[in-house]
């Protein structure tokens, strides 16, 4: 007699990635340059942008009866790939779900570390006194994550993500690898590769890098790509920093 036959193994494997895709907030995408204006972004650097996948924000849209397969072409022409929506109306994201892109939760923003609490007027001299109010205890903030410490070179292909903290690489980054981390990056080496620090929203996040010649460098969302480094700094000592919305670099030493 022969065995019970073996299952067969699944022919695919699921499982969680991290990835990173650039966010495309609409504000006024019926303006007669907007494509135009695009394109000329798109231009500083086509390698880069070349079939990028984009998220699209709606934060500032209200029209719920929005044109989305008719903005997916446009992108589409732009060699951008438009996967999926953040924010906006709930109509409004069902009408980008029957267009064919997804919903894509916004990046969660850290907790406060601490909620000041308003004094409490004084009662009238005449009142009763009542009870007082139990306070309202503050959020408290997430636990950050260890120190992600790297000592072998990142290749071309690799993503490494910190989560809930700092990331730390001793060795070289190629071109096509790629930092993230929720904290701050510090690379003792050459950042050939991309580096995108607080990608939780940590505006305090910094990366620092022992000698910068990067493809791109971004802090909770804001970025530079390679053409928009100043040439004083390549191959230096380098802090990147976000000095509100504008990417600031300062040398090192």
């Amino acid at each position: 007699m022969t065995g019970a036959a073996q299952p067969r193994a699944l022919p695919f494997q699921l499982r969680g990635n991290t990835y990173t895709m650039m966010v495309l907030k609409l504000i006024d995408p019926g303006h007669p340059e907007f494509d135009d204006m695009l394109r000329t972004k798109i231009m500083q650097a086509p390698n880069f942008f070349r079939y990028a996948p984009i998220v699209i924000d709606l934060e500032e849209i209200a029209d719920t009866e929005f044109d989305f397969n008719g903005l997916r072409a446009r992108l589409y022409d732009l060699a951008l790939v438009p996967v999926g929506v953040q924010g906006g109306a709930p109509e409004m994201q069902m009408v980008a779900l029957r267009a064919g892109l997804t919903v894509i939760p916004a990046a969660r923003t850290p907790q406060p570390m601490n909620v000041a609490r308003a004094k409490p007027e004084a009662a009238p001299a005449a009142a009763e006194p009542t009870p007082a109010a139990a306070p309202v205890p503050a959020p408290e903030p997430e636990p950050r994550g260890a120190t992600l410490i790297v000592t072998e070179p990142v290749r071309s292909g690799r993503q490494i993500y910190a989560p809930r903290g700092d990331l730390i690489v001793m060795a070289p980054v190629s071109q096509g690898a790629e930092l993230v981390a929720d904290g701050n990056i510090h690379v003792y080496s050459t950042l050939r590769g991309r580096a995108l620090a607080g990608v939780a929203g940590d505006t305090q996040a910094r990366i620092f890098v022992q000698s910068l010649d990067a493809e791109l460098v971004s802090v909770a969302g804001f970025y530079r790509i390679s053409e928009d480094i100043e040439p004083a700094l390549r191959r230096k000592p380098v802090q990147v920093w976000l000095d509100g919305n504008v990417i600031r670099m300062d040398p090192l030493g």
